[in-house]
């Protein structure tokens, strides 16, 4: 019995030091990050306190971000019962002319609800999105008043509004000016809230959100997720609890991103608007990401990471030792 203890001390004697580096080194990385983007927010999801914003009340263009109010309208109108996954959409002119990111829809073409749903999602698809529009409002011009009417619902700022389903922007003039009065526009808070409410009221968008493809049945047509950050992708991007959420890109709004991640029940929400590369707005995400977890997970939660991690968590049992972490001196 003497040498077990003996044994369980030395073993302490080793590895609690070594914890306190780790978990020294986690808060350091609390520290507010440098993150090089337009306009950036971050969220715990939980309480949905806002943790950082920079230019996070400035309304600029969200590019295809925008789309997860096109997301929420369309997963409300099927929860009442309104519509239906399994209903065939008819492609019309109007949607297989939209301009952007697309699958190509043939006008007169059927697809489901569900099928249009995904590309929209997963693969960020203007003309899938005015196709659902059409069907679940009767036009993409009544539906962007219930895209606006649910954003006043929901407590969004007046500083967000919509004009279309797909967020493309309206003109195509290079000497006509931008403007907000003319495009969609959201703040970075307003996306963030945004997300929140949608991931709230509908859980199993991140289901279909963390899909790494998606195929369109009948052409044999497979669409890649976007979000570069999704761990199943296994690039230099990934990011453990990934699942969610949307991309976005115009030549005005830069690269964009609302992306979401888990871990050990605490979930985040990272806006950032305005990046000057698809990858930068993964990367800058990243730094979000980091500081939040650092702040929202509890010091006795971080142990447990930092257990798991270092290999000896079956040797330094809690249960075996009769230890809580509360009572270990790090």
């Amino acid at each position: 019995m003497k040498k077990r203890w003996l044994w369980l001390v030395m073993v302490l004697l080793i590895t609690v030091p070594i914890g306190a580096v780790v978990i020294g080194n986690i808060e350091r990385a609390g520290f507010r990050p440098k993150v090089d983007a337009r306009a950036v927010v971050l969220m715990d999801l939980n309480t949905g306190r806002i943790l950082l914003s920079e230019n996070g009340d400035i309304p600029l263009p969200p590019a295809s971000m925008s789309k997860l109010m096109t997301e929420l309208v369309i997963l409300d109108d099927i929860k009442t019962g309104k519509k239906s996954w399994d209903d065939e959409v008819q492609i019309s002119d109007t949607a297989s002319g939209v301009s952007g990111i697309k699958i190509a829809l043939k006008s007169g073409e059927f697809l489901t609800v569900r099928e249009l749903f995904q590309s929209i999602t997963v693969y960020s698809a203007n003309d899938a999105a005015v196709a659902l529009a059409e069907h679940f409002a009767g036009s993409e011009e009544a539906f962007v008043q219930k895209m606006n009417a649910k954003a006043k619902e929901i407590g969004l700022s007046s500083s967000t509004h919509f004009v279309n389903a797909s967020g493309v922007e309206s003109h195509t003039d290079n000497d006509q000016e931008w403007s907000s009065e003319r495009e969609t526009v959201m703040t970075a808070e307003d996306t963030a809230k945004l997300a929140a409410h949608l991931i709230k009221s509908h859980p199993d968008i991140l289901s279909t959100s963390s899909k790494t493809q998606t195929k369109i049945s009948g052409r044999n047509l497979y669409l890649s997720n976007t979000n570069w950050m999704l761990p199943s992708l296994g690039g230099p991007y990934s990011y453990e609890g990934t699942d969610g959420l949307k991309t976005g890109y115009t030549v005005n709004a830069g690269y964009c991103f609302t992306g979401t991640a888990e871990k050990q029940g605490s979930r985040l929400i990272a806006v950032v608007m305005g990046t000057e590369s698809k990858e930068a707005r993964f990367e800058e995400t990243r730094k979000l990401f980091d500081y939040g977890f650092a702040k929202t997970l509890t010091w006795k939660e971080r142990l447990d990471d930092w257990f798991q991690y270092s290999g000896i968590a079956a040797a330094l049992s809690h249960d075996k030792l009769a230890l809580s972490h509360d009572k270990l001196a790090v």
